[in-house]
């Protein structure tokens, strides 16, 4: 059982936002934050020993009644630390959220600019991390490069946003907290579902404020959400079996990714461009600058507190 008192508790809730301050924007993940916050460990453990099995046990605990067994389910799943934590990610998340959401509908190109250089830094200071010492690690770069640069152009133009790409999106996005380096928010952008979700999460803290079309906007957020869900019980399992079994290799295939994912970026200011008269050439000054100032952040936070690790 968990013997943390309240300022303790407050530390885990504070670093639960900057959990999910990280995982809001593209660049630094929250698997990073929590990691070098000194949680990584501990969240991985927690949410890698929930099964199936065990939400059925809970279930069936609550059908007969027998709460003892989902107090000692909940204690087994450090219930405690994960809901404080996830407090704290979900406070962060909606907060910053709220704001990009803002930036995005008035400062598209200045945004997504500063998205790439993150993108960017982030890459360099990665590849400078980790080691290609086999065959097989060059052809899982290069698999991964080609398949998130792909994804970044097919995925922004043509899933769309019904709800199964919705529940997928969730499923892959919650990798991010899994995975230091990784951001779910990138992730998000690969599948062209980011600002939609930016938008859809910014409805629905609106109308839990007002209380009008709850039920509405609330689909979006829940499908998203059972998504995550199903991640962590499925797809965070093979991920942590991927770093144990062939560390190199799924560290190399996952940086590669995030650096074919900087085609995403350029093709939402694309989309954006296609609906004005503006060009590439007369936003070019205002990419740049945001690009560079992104791609400063990210260097001298790694360089000042290491803050991109894998």
């Amino acid at each position: 059982m968990s013997s943390e008192n309240c300022l303790e508790w407050l530390y885990i809730f504070l670093k639960g936002m900057a959990m999910g301050a990280a995982d809001a924007v593209p660049g630094v993940s929250g698997g990073t934050i929590a990691l070098i916050t000194g949680i990584y460990e501990r969240f991985i453990h927690a949410i890698t020993s929930v099964g199936f099995e065990d939400i059925i046990e809970v279930l069936d605990g609550f059908r007969t009644l027998d709460f003892s067994v989902i107090v000692q389910k909940f204690e087994e799943a450090d219930g405690r630390f994960l809901m404080v934590l996830g407090a704290g990610i979900l406070t962060a998340i909606l907060t910053v959220l709220q704001l990009v959401h803002y930036l995005l509908s008035n400062y598209a190109v200045l945004t997504y600019g500063f998205f790439f250089g993150l993108i960017a830094a982030s890459v360099i200071a990665l590849y400078q991390k980790i080691e290609v010492s086999e065959l097989q690690s060059v052809l899982a770069a290069v698999t991964g490069f080609i398949l998130s640069f792909m994804a970044s152009g097919y995925a922004s133009t043509s899933m769309g946003h019904g709800l199964p790409v919705i529940f997928v999106a969730g499923v892959v996005a919650i990798c991010a907290m899994v995975l230091p380096g990784i951001s779910g928010s990138l992730l998000l952008i690969i599948l062209g579902q980011y600002e939609y979700m930016v938008g859809a999460l910014s409805k629905f803290f609106d109308s839990l404020l007002s209380g009008n079309s709850l039920i509405e906007s609330s689909v979006p957020v829940i499908t998203f959400s059972s998504g995550a869900v199903v991640g962590v019980l499925t797809v965070s399992h093979v991920v942590k079996w991927a770093l144990e079994n062939y560390r190199e290799m799924a560290l190399v295939f996952l940086v590669s990714l995030v650096a074919g994912a900087l085609r995403a970026p350029i093709v939402e200011i694309g989309k954006v461009l296609a609906n004005t008269d503006a060009t590439w050439v007369s936003v070019m000054p205002e990419f740049a600058s945001a690009a560079l100032a992104g791609f400063a952040a990210v260097l001298v936070l790694d360089y000042k507190a290491g803050v991109v690790e894998i």
